[in-house]
């Protein structure tokens, strides 16, 4: 999975165009304002050595889910180019019109509106993708974030360009996944959290074949418990699934690996601020409340399997760390994880909010930009931006 392919830093930019395809898909507040500026400042060292190299800079992006061909301001990237522009510490120009983008000279940056604004991306356009292949002399493909999705800027536009290669942003990307999954220092171990087993079903299935020990989280857990016989109560659980993750448990008992169940729950009435929270073992939870976080006797149980791995990968948190009193487990495993020898790499915009949130990023071993490819590379599928990279040569 590492990129062994042609890099920017394999090519001369003095003088050309460089068009970055970037991730600048931001959260917004109500006011339009950056919440979270990671994607961004994880792009900088690419725009950086495009630009010291005297080299004029078109980037593109997404934000949002906007209506495809129409200007919506909520979605505008008007915020970002004024964010980027005080980390880069220059005007970066925010350009409606693909045309005005393509003028860029030596040692200008410039920011395309909206990719998402543009008719036929998310349809992957031959058309689009040539006329926004054609804004630069050499395509760079560095928004891991983006790269699981087929469309014009991405894929399309790989396959247009005069010249395509990867940025160092996506090759520290795969290289990060490659670690996890190619060739792993072993003991290997999985925790994968989050509120539903139906989105996650390819992921578990194709990591259990993959890792030593696989750990479950969150909502995901609760189906898991009532496979496993346990009652509960009004938490969130896919009864639809519960073969399904009964066929799991199964293999992972006829293969030797380790699948633990939570020991203990907390629970309450809703989830809500300021819920009163009680600690139950895993089979007495009562009918009227729901699961949402683990108890501290399964945050032990955790820390312990964790504390003999050499590698761990986590996506997705083990309760509803966004509302107290419901984060001390999420809390605790990145803890552990942050303390811990291992290589540790976390995928999954919840993860990383989590982590970020309590300062421990700088503790782990990678922190992936990308929520919908990482889930994609963790699955076992092959993103469509690599492989037409990958087919360039």
């Amino acid at each position: 999975m590492a990129f062994t392919k042609k890099t920017v830093r394999d090519i001369d930019v003095e003088g050309k165009r460089v068009l970055e395809r970037v991730d600048f898909n931001v959260p917004l507040n109500e006011k339009l304002e950056i919440t979270d500026d990671t994607r961004i400042r994880a792009a900088l060292p690419t725009i950086r050595m495009a630009l010291d190299k005297g080299a004029g800079v078109v980037l593109l992006s997404h934000l949002g889910r906007p209506t495809e061909g129409r200007y919506e301001e909520q979605f505008s990237l008007k915020p970002v180019a004024a964010r980027l522009g005080e980390l880069l510490g220059r005007e970066v120009p925010l350009v409606s019109e693909p045309a005005d983008a393509g003028k860029v000279k030596p040692g200008q940056c410039v920011l395309l509106e909206n990719v998402r604004f543009l008719k036929g991306e998310k349809k992957n356009d031959p058309a689009l993708a040539a006329q926004l292949a054609g804004l630069g002399d050499i395509y760079v493909m560095d928004a891991f974030g983006a790269a699981h999705r087929a469309h014009a800027s991405t894929e399309g536009a790989v396959r247009q360009a005069k010249v395509a290669c990867a940025g160092p942003l996506m090759v520290a990307e795969l290289a990060a996944f490659a670690k996890v999954l190619d060739n792993p220092a072993r003991p290997l171990a999985a925790v994968i959290g989050g509120s539903k087993v139906s989105t996650k079903l390819g992921l578990l299935a194709n990591l259990l074949a993959k890792v030593d020990s696989l750990i479950v989280g969150g909502g995901i857990a609760n189906t898991f418990l009532a496979a496993a016989g346990y009652n509960v109560g009004a938490s969130l659980c896919e009864p639809d699934l519960i073969p399904e993750a009964k066929k799991i448990m199964e293999t992972a008992g006829a293969q030797g690996k380790q699948l633990p169940l939570p020991v203990d729950v907390v629970t309450a009435k809703e989830l809500a601020p300021g819920q009163k929270a009680t600690v139950h073992a895993a089979d007495d939870v009562p009918t009227d409340e729901m699961i949402l976080d683990i108890g501290p006797k399964t945050v032990a149980l955790y820390e312990k399997l964790l504390a003999g791995a050499a590698t761990v990968v986590w996506n997705g948190p083990v309760g509803a760390f966004e509302t107290e009193p419901f984060g001390a487990g999420t809390k605790a495993l990145a803890e552990a994880l942050a303390a811990s020898k291992a290589f540790v790499v976390v995928g999954g915009g919840d993860s990383v909010a989590a982590v970020e949130g309590y300062g421990l990023a700088d503790k782990m071993g990678y922190i992936s930009t990308g929520g919908g490819a990482s889930l994609e590379l963790l699955e076992g599928k092959v993103l469509p931006s690599v492989a037409a990279l990958e087919a360039r040569g």
